[in-house]
């Protein structure tokens, strides 16, 4: 299973700011079946598709 990185957020938003989510929903919106994961590794939010092997 593959997945490809839309874009990243560093996980230290401020209080009540939920920018990863926010990108996923718009994504989502248009039709793209986008979702945020968490790469503890990175300390940020990841939004993803997946099953993405057009690269």
């Amino acid at each position: 299973m593959s997945a490809k990185v839309l874009e990243r957020f560093p996980a230290g938003a401020p209080r009540g700011s939920w920018p990863a989510e926010e990108y996923a929903a718009a994504r989502r919106a248009q039709g793209e079946p986008a979702k945020v994961i968490m790469d503890l590794k990175s300390d940020a939010f990841l939004v993803v598709v997946q099953g993405c092997d057009d690269d």
